[in-house]
């Protein structure tokens, strides 16, 4: 792995149920972090062996939405080649902003697998997960693609294997993981998401420094990467993420029947809102939020 020189270093530590680890941030140029991903099992990684000439040149975000046609069997690129600001890598994954329409897609098929995942695979549930994969891949790449207000942003995160030599995967057999981080405004008047459940049609916003909040959604692993740290790390890679762009919160409802979601947040150092909007509870979700 390659050294980059650091100018303005920020080491942030956690306890008390949060990381109970140091990382390093660098505000302007890319970020690199690297740490080992504890797994009480080895997964069998299906690859595919194939021999591809290197890119002659990086490729840009730009360059790669530019085509909306889908190749399924598109190779995934080398992380040399892929611009990237910031990424986390662990054991034998990669976590990192997804850019490619190929990512979106699977990412938006791990949301459709994870959403049906109680149910017997028949036709009836493979036709509501094929259109509800769609409707999400639209959904991801206009939010990505269009941030209408300043300091806003929305991102979809992705957990990737890593390059193994002399093997390269598909997209579609890389992508094992996702969720969504998006930098927002709390409205006039709301000390929490949510707050102000009838608010105005044209409430303002408080775009204050002290309002902008990290939200954190749609997180899943497929099932065949599970055990492996792969949520922990992405949600870990979000929260940094979050805070380097200078946000203070990071939020995330979870299902108050969802034990097993609310110990990996509470773990990660989440806590609870104490204070409640009558939608969650009719919702049945909690709201969980992480301070810097």
């Amino acid at each position: 792995m390659s050294t980059i020189s650091i100018h303005r270093l920020q080491l942030l530590s956690f306890s008390h149920g949060r990381i109970k680890s140091h990382r390093r941030f660098h505000r302007t140029y890319a970020i690199t972090m690297t740490m080992d991903a504890k797994s009480s099992e080895k997964k069998k990684i299906e690859e595919i062996s194939v021999q591809i000439p290197s890119l002659s040149s990086p490729i840009t975000q730009r360059e790669l939405l530019k085509s909306s046609d889908l190749q399924f069997n598109r190779l995934q690129p080398s992380e040399r080649d892929l611009i990237q600001e910031k990424k986390l890598e662990f054991g034998h994954f990669v976590a990192r902003d997804a850019i490619l329409d190929e990512e979106f897609w699977t990412a938006a098929w791990l949301r459709a697998e994870s959403h049906w995942e109680d149910r017997s695979s028949d036709r009836y549930v493979d036709n509501h997960k094929r259109k509800f994969a769609e409707q999400e891949f639209n959904a991801i790449k206009k939010r990505n693609k269009w941030q209408h207000r300043p300091n806003e942003r929305c991102a979809c995160i992705v957990a990737v294997k890593k390059e193994t030599k002399n093997v390269k995967r598909t997209v579609l057999k890389s992508v094992v993981g996702t969720l969504d981080l998006s930098i927002r405004y709390l409205l006039h008047g709301e000390t929490f998401p949510g707050e102000r459940v009838k608010a105005p049609l044209f409430c303002s916003i408080n775009r204050t420094s002290q309002n902008r909040y990290g939200y954190i959604a749609n997180l899943c692993v497929a099932k065949s990467a599970r055990r492996q740290g792969i949520a922990s790390n992405m949600l870990y890679f979000a929260v940094e993420s979050a805070i380097s762009d200078g946000v203070e919160q990071v939020y995330v409802h979870v299902y108050r029947d969802n034990k097993a979601a609310q110990e990996l947040y509470r773990k990660m150092g989440f806590e609870l809102v104490q204070m409640a909007s009558s939608q969650l509870l009719e919702e049945g979700t909690f709201l969980l939020c992480f301070k810097s």
